[in-house]
Formats: C-alpha cells, sequence, structure tokens
C-alpha cells in the first residue's frame, strides 16, 4: 500500500482494520508490532475517541471507528486512483497487487502467470496467496486482497467479477485402469467406479453429484478431498477415478502418472472468474494483471474475453453495475450447467 507523509496514521489504521490483527498489520508493512499500537493509540489521543475496542480477539471497532473507517476508506481510494492516473501519465505501472487464488487453479499454471507478469512489469509488488474460498471473499471484502480467482464466481452485493475461462472437465484414472486407454468415457460408464471426491461443502462437488444425478449415474465415493492436488495423487495411486478441469492434470499427463478421458454426450465445465471488491478503485497493476490472464489463455480452457471486455467490465462495476455475466454462462457450456448459480466458489 502507498505511503504518503501526510496520511501515515490513516494508512496504517485500515490496514489494522482489513487484516484485523496489529501483528498482520505489522508484517503487511514490514513494522514492527510496538510501533503499530503505539501509532493507533497516538491517533485515537489525537482524535480524542477511541476507535478500537480491544476487549475482544480479534478486536472490534467502536461505533466511531466503524465511522471513521467507512469515511478513511473513501478517502484513500480516492487518493489512490489519483496517484494510479498521475503515474499513468508517465507510462509508469507500479504499486502492489494481491491476489489470492483457491487452491484448485492449479499452482503450477499461476506460477507461469506471476512470472510473467513479474517480467513484464518488475516496478509492480505482486502477493500471490492461496485459500479456501470462503476465506478468499472474505479477504476481498476487507480489503486484504485486490483480486480473488476462483471457480463458479459469485458476482453480487459487494462482489464484482470479470469472467475469465470455462475448463473442460475430464475423467482421470490412474494408467492401467479399464478406462485409461479410452477415445471417451460416457457419464453412464462411470456407475459404480471407486471415486474420488471434492469434500462436499466445495461447489465444484455439488454441481458434480448434480450432473451425475441428473444422468441418474451412482458412484461409489472412497475419498475425499478439499483440493485437486491431493485429489491427483489418489488416483495416481489407483484409489480410484475422478472428474477434473483438464489444464489442473496437465503436468501429470505429461509425466504419464495418469490419464485423462474427455466425457461423451455432455459438456461439463467449471467456471472461472477474477472476483474484487465492488466500488473499488483497481489500479493499472491490477488491471493489467486481469489482461495478463486473458492475453495466456491456458490449454484445455475455452475462449475468454479479450482486453476491451475486461476494461468495459471494470468499468461497469465501478459504475455499481454488474460486471459481467457469471463465469458459468459462457458460450459453449452446455444446458445442464448453465442452471448453475455459485453461493461460493470451488
Amino acid at each position: 500500500m502507498p505511503w504518503t507523509m501526510s496520511l501515515p496514521p490513516i494508512e496504517l489504521f485500515c490496514e489494522v482494520v482489513a487484516h484485523r490483527s496489529f501483528s498482520k498489520a505489522a508484517e503487511s508493512l514490514g513494522l514492527s508490532q510496538p510501533a503499530v499500537s503505539q501509532t493507533m493509540l497516538q491517533l485515537e489521543q489525537r482524535l480524542g475517541v477511541q476507535l478500537i475496542d480491544r476487549s475482544t480477539r480479534p478486536f472490534g471497532l467502536t461505533a466511531a471507528g466503524r465511522y471513521y473507517h467507512e469515511q478513511m476508506r473513501r478517502l484513500l481510494d480516492s487518493l489512490h486512483a489519483a496517484e494510479d492516473e498521475v503515474r499513468g501519465m508517465g507510462g509508469k505501472v507500479c504499486g502492489r497487487v494481491r491476489v489470492v487464488s483457491i487452491y484448485s487453479v492449479g499452482l503450477l499454471q499461476m506460477r507461469e502467470y506471476i512470472s510473467r507478469y513479474r517480467a513484464t512489469y518488475p516496478e509492480v509488488e505482486l502477493h500471490l496467496d492461496y485459500a479456501h474460498p470462503d476465506e478468499l471473499y472474505e479477504r476481498i471484502v476487507r480489503d486484504e486482497a485486490d483480486l480473488g480467482i476462483v471457480s463458479f464466481p459469485r458476482d453480487r452485493g459487494d462482489i464484482g467479477c470479470v469472467e475469465w475461462v470455462s475448463e473442460e472437465m475430464v475423467v482421470v484414472c490412474p494408467v492401467d485402469h479399464v478406462l485409461a486407454n479410452r477415445a471417451t468415457v460416457s457419464l453412464s460408464e462411470l456407475a459404480g467406479q471407486d471415486f474420488v471426491a471434492f469434500t462436499d461443502d466445495l461447489t465444484i462437488r455439488r454441481e458434480t453429484d448434480k450432473l451425475l444425478r441428473k444422468q441418474k449415474v451412482s458412484v461409489s465415493i472412497v475419498q475425499q478431498f478439499d483440493n485437486i492436488e491431493n485429489i491427483k495423487r489418489a488416483v495416481e495411486i489407483g484409489l480410484g477415478i475422478s472428474l477434473l478441469p483438464l489444464p489442473t492434470v496437465r503436468r501429470e499427463l505429461e509425466f504419464g502418472t495418469i490419464r485423462a478421458v474427455p466425457l461423451n454426450g455432455v459438456r461439463f465445465e467449471r467456471p472461472l472468474g477474477i472476483v474484487h471488491k465492488r466500488h473499488k478503485h483497481l489500479s493499472t497493476a491490477a488491471s493489467r494483471f486481469i489482461e495478463l490472464l486473458h492475453d495466456g489463455v491456458i490449454e484445455g480452457s475455452s475462449q475468454s474475453p479479450g482486453p476491451a471486455v475486461v476494461t468495459s467490465a471494470l468499468a461497469s462495476t465501478a459504475n455499481g453495475s454488474s460486471s459481467a455475466a457469471p463465469a458459468s454462462a459462457s458460450p459453449g457450456i452446455a444446458a445442464s450447467t448453465k442452471e448453475w448459480e455459485p453461493a461460493v466458489a470451488q
């Protein structure tokens, strides 16, 4: 977060509130916790009112603190937007971008995007973290992150969304499985198979269950995990088959540790989107990250909107309208998947 000589206590106060922790805010800004605590005390003394209720853990805000935080966040958003515009006049892209992604987007593919971005914009301080979808949305709302990458993205309330890609879901199985060398597999052929599933608190699991029920297919769930990496390892050692997004198994296919077989007769896709806090200014650095994601669409994903669409979508959220249709409504998704109404993403 950019600092100015006239506003450090305000910046620090908003960072403390975003993290709901003095120590986490200090770590984020490279300061000591005593320095952060002292600055907050001095701010309260200057205002003559208590802003932070320190009697609870995590701490809360007093009525004055909530009002002050709301006003200061608006002020800082305006300040950062103005600074960003001025830097843009000089052709500079700098600052900080905090991205949080669900684990199942794929550690390998995200590493490629991050490396490309850092090479293109070396003056930008880019942070990438991974989180469960519920935590991801909370961090976006609390201003702990600028952008979130989720599947079945939410686009309502405080959250705006820009479409990214839709990934083909394929049957993944051990190399010696009876289905391993098939050109395609119908859903009916999965009936009775040992199945490695996502945990039932994730949207991707609920949508998989919905599709199987619609086709009257029953599988035998032998293991459940909340992330793709564990599911892939379970498939590799022969515990069962699964349905996973094709781009997330690219490395395993290259090394020949599992097989991926397309579905026959039905298209099942996982939409990915980029979420952000609605009504909050997105810096040039953050917008360029979104454009880079769209420019480098990964193999196994359907076509995404270009930079012009991204710019238009971000502009519409700044004016309070929906940034884009939910990613699940992208062209090419079968009717059986268009009825999705995601609440949380994974």
